[in-house]
């Protein structure tokens, strides 16, 4: 659903994601109607030329999801967890260091991932799968309850669609009493839930008291080197004062791993805590992509470096015996 936004914020977020969407153009340059439709599958973005708005949170026409790709998600939470009753698109698993992680579907409805998204895959592939109307999947973020504090990971879609807000709030947790936010990249549909609309239409923090970790790899490449950026250097400015830049390998609060998973964006970054593996934007197609980590989306900005990065963090997951955390993954958003 399209939110009003009063008309100042709503110009300067339209100009900033319409930056944001063109630095998420798929890597194959292809021109048709449907290559449009995978562009804005994972990411809202406006057309700044000629002021058509394109909003993709919540796909509610898309089809249904098919029983064996939930199976695969849903059976691992299921070894991980003895669950409580949850709010609508929410579901708690227990960690093994006695955390809790929280997953939030930000995206309203059902979301399926186009098969033009996929252009590595070959037609037989894709078809093997038996989804012809798309690959089920969800925008999410995860919270994460650990030493008395909340650890949330990615802000969402924000004020293009994004439930967090309300999904929040059915879990009785007041957006002040968050204490950390780390990000995994600085895609729009990650970081447009850490801003709303204040007064006289000016862009204010969602978490006032949060500090927010980043890392200095993607923080850089956005701030320098990645076009149509405003988004970004608006959030980032807003928060300069709670911001905390860390490199891969680095020991964050809380005993969070950063991880290089480099290849979507040129700082993407899986974390660990306990055995939760976060993992960002890892795969956009987990159906396709479990069993072929050599596919990338054409959202991936190195396919190479991508693919290298799933296979090795897949492998990890599994030598770990890890639980995996994706913010694409189909509800509820968990696998391993």
């Amino acid at each position: 659903m399209k939110k009003a936004i009063p008309s100042l914020f709503a110009v300067v977020l339209a100009l900033t994601v319409a930056g944001c969407s063109e630095s998420k153009t798929p890597a194959n340059n292809a021109s048709s109607e449907a290559a449009a439709r995978a562009k804005v599958a994972e990411n809202p973005s406006v057309n700044a030329a000629t002021g058509n708005a394109a909003v993709n949170a919540a796909n509610a026409s898309a089809a249904n999801t098919t029983a064996g790709n939930a199976v695969g998600a849903n059976s691992a939470v299921a070894t991980h967890s003895a669950e409580a009753a949850a709010p609508a698109g929410t579901k708690t698993v227990t960690l093994a260091n006695g955390a809790s992680v929280t997953w939030i579907q930000d995206n309203e409805g059902k979301k399926l991932m186009p098969r033009e998204l996929f252009s590595d895959a070959s037609d037989s592939l894709y078809a093997s799968l038996n989804m012809p109307a798309g690959i089920p999947a969800s925008v999410s973020t995860f919270l994460v309850k650990v030493d008395g504090k909340l650890i949330l990971f990615d802000a969402g879609l924000g004020a293009w669609g994004g439930q967090l807000a309300k999904r929040l709030d059915a879990l009785n947790v007041n957006p002040d009493s968050v204490g950390l936010v780390y990000l995994t990249h600085f895609h729009a549909d990650h970081i447009a839930g850490l801003v709303k609309n204040g007064t006289a239409g000016k862009m204010e923090k969602v978490f006032k008291n949060a500090a927010v970790y980043a890392g200095k790899v993607e923080y850089d490449a956005w701030m320098n080197k990645i076009p149509k950026n405003d988004l970004q250097k608006n959030i980032m400015t807003l928060y300069k004062d709670s911001l905390h830049l860390f490199a891969f390998g680095d020991s964050l609060p809380h005993g969070v791993l950063a991880m290089d998973a480099v290849g979507h964006t040129p700082g993407h970054t899986a974390f660990q805590i306990s055995n939760l593996l976060v993992i960002g934007d890892l795969m956009h197609g987990y159906a396709l992509q479990k069993n072929h980590p050599e596919i990338n989306s054409n959202y991936d900005m190195d396919k190479a470096k991508s693919a290298e990065s799933r296979k090795r963090i897949m492998q990890y997951a599994r030598d770990n015996k890890l639980l995996m955390a994706g913010m694409h993954l189909p509800p509820p958003g968990f696998a391993e």
